[in-house]
């Protein structure tokens, strides 16, 4: 049976070992996890994606824009004088993007700092990857930026904690509880992998923010955000409860 929509899900690293990617094919009445990878390359990630109704990556896809004038009028020795950057607070301009200030203000997590965090090296790897794809819209393209921790905590899920070997009896639970909120998500032969790596699991919740995203179902950015938004990204955040992915097919 032909499938109505594929959402893939990429769990982006600067490392291709640590670099997960998750194929959702969308029925009427489930989602079946016909994919699920872990240690992708590009061109792993551009075979999975091929053919894909919407792809979801977690990473950011740009830079505010406050760092990015900074830097190139430093390297232009044209930097302004005055700007008190001793104070915290002259620095978060070039810190944070419009869209992670929406996201803590919205009370759904506090994305790490792609200006000022080794996040920077998955968010370099990704825009090569967005011009390898071809996307050009960091808004509401083919692609859209995701944010699992923002999506599990509105869906109210556990949000944070699962990560690395050490809470894997955290990220075990969190996969049963998934699995009981959206008993339409048929995992098939993935669900070990899902329970015993944080990566590939979360892929798969990305893979589940593409659907929401392909469904209008995510919070997009107000008008007077938007033009920032098609240059810094926007964090795709789905507005309603997992079963609205399923009864919307």
């Amino acid at each position: 049976m032909t499938p109505a929509m594929r959402t893939v899900g990429v769990d982006l690293s600067a490392s291709p070992a640590k670099t997960a990617v998750a194929v959702l094919d969308w029925f009427d009445d489930r989602a079946e996890l016909t994919e699920l990878v872990v240690g992708a390359d590009d061109a792993e990630i551009r075979r999975l994606v091929d053919g894909a109704t919407r792809i979801g990556i977690d990473s950011p896809f740009g830079w505010p824009d406050d760092f990015v004038e900074f830097v190139v009028a430093h390297h232009h020795q044209e930097s302004q004088p005055g700007r008190r950057l001793d104070e915290i607070a002259n620095r978060r301009p070039l810190a944070l993007r419009r869209t992670d200030l929406w996201i803590a203000e919205s009370g759904l997590g506090r994305p790490l700092s792609v200006s000022a965090d080794q996040i920077a090296h998955v968010a370099f790897r990704c825009a090569g990857l967005l011009a390898d794809l071809g996307v050009r819209d960091r808004v509401d393209g083919w692609a859209v930026e995701a944010y699992p921790a923002g999506a599990l905590k509105r869906w109210g899920l556990i949000s944070r904690g699962y990560k690395r070997a050490a809470n894997r009896t955290v990220l075990t639970e969190l996969v049963d509880a998934l699995r009981t909120t959206a008993p339409w998500l048929e995992p098939a032969a993935h669900a070990d992998l899902m329970g015993r790596d944080d990566d590939a699991f979360d892929a798969v919740i990305t893979a589940l923010i593409a659907r929401a995203a392909a469904l209008g179902r995510t919070t997009p950015p107000s008008a007077e955000d938007r033009a920032v938004a098609s240059r810094e990204g926007w964090i795709h955040v789905p507005d309603g409860d997992l079963g609205g992915l399923i009864a919307a097919g």
